[in-house]
């Protein structure tokens, strides 16, 4: 009798666990125990709790993200900038007149000083003139390629590898526990289309990023999409918000960034009904990664420091709150 007592008492426990957030084996094992940890615990623990009193239906769990500074590194220049200077060499022999025409000229002579002092015009005009021409699938092929042999030129490992290994546990927690995950960046789309599915577990259709125009042709009797180099929409600050309810019809629950880029999309995304989480990811870490915030010309963070607090947003430093931040090399 005291065998089937001790046998009931196991196989409750263990249903408890079971039945529990995704979290009894530790599903964020690179977080360190802290306040930020417990928050994000704590309220997938709150919207998942069926009969609760901030239960949130599946369809309605909807966490956004932005790329750039909070899922990989975008330091000290975005990635999407590097591609777009490589593809500046690559596409020279074509184009003469860039070797005396600013930007491109600044480009070719790594002359990173002109190409800073040029600001967002500059990699704008560098992304349309380098990213177009082509169809989407054409473009996605030559990110591909990038991708599979570029080296970042401070890290020295290959820019898909430079993902945040605490990010992409979250994420995972995050859809082990009913939410659906999105990406929300000013990088561009197509760009971003190319590795999200096989790097984060995003697929296509769930990234939202700047686009250039597309248009429809029929070329030599082929119907297909070709990109213009001109400016579509570009997916920051105010424009997060406004692009994800022009894609998604919904407004999410939780909102993940780590600049003043984002804060439209935390500020929109807290400020709604129920249950609402917003994260800052603190870039304070430089031995492991990069120490920025404030007078940052990449990832610049000031108002969500100064008003994060307020607002209930987590700030997660990642020298404190991160036992690694890059995954390990492979073999």
């Amino acid at each position: 009798m005291r065998s089937v007592r001790l046998f009931v008492h196991v196989a409750f426990a263990l249903a408890i666990l079971l039945l529990r957030p995704a979290l009894a084996l530790d599903a964020l094992p690179s977080w360190n125990d802290g306040a930020a940890k417990q928050a994000i615990i704590a309220f997938v623990s709150r919207v998942t709790a069926e009969g609760g009193a901030e239960f949130v239906k599946p369809e309605d769990r909807i966490a956004v993200f932005d790329n750039d500074g909070t899922l990989w590194t975008e330091w000290p220049a975005y990635s999407q900038l590097f591609f777009a200077l490589d593809r500046v060499k690559a596409l020279a022999p074509k184009h003469p007149k860039w070797r005396k025409k600013q930007p491109f000229k600044a480009a070719l002579e790594n002359d990173f000083k002109t190409l800073a002092a040029g600001g967002e015009k500059t990699a704008l005009r560098l992304v349309t003139a380098t990213h177009a021409g082509n169809t989407p699938q054409e473009f996605q092929a030559t990110v591909a390629q990038w991708l599979a042999t570029a080296i970042h030129p401070f890290f020295k490992r290959r820019y898909d590898e430079l993902v945040y290994q605490p990010m992409l546990e979250l994420l995972s927690y995050l859809r082990a526990n009913g939410f659906k995950t999105y990406i929300v960046s000013g990088g561009g789309s197509e760009f971003i289309r190319t590795f999200a599915e096989r790097v984060y577990g995003v697929p296509p259709d769930m990234v939202i990023g700047s686009t250039i125009v597309t248009k429809f042709v029929v070329k030599d009797g082929e119907p297909m999409l070709l990109r213009e180099p001109r400016v579509n929409f570009i997916d920051d600050k105010a424009g997060k918000p406004v692009g994800i309810n022009e894609y998604l019809g919904r407004r999410p629950i939780a909102a993940f960034g780590n600049s003043d880029g984002d804060f439209e999309m935390l500020q929109w995304t807290t400020a709604g009904k129920g249950a609402r989480f917003g994260l800052i990811v603190h870039h304070d870490d430089a031995q492991r990664e990069a120490a920025y915030d404030r007078k940052s010309a990449v990832g610049r963070l000031n108002r969500g420091l100064d008003e994060a607090q307020a607002r209930g947003w987590i700030v997660v430093s990642m020298k404190n709150d991160w036992k690694s931040v890059f995954p390990k090399p492979g073999p």
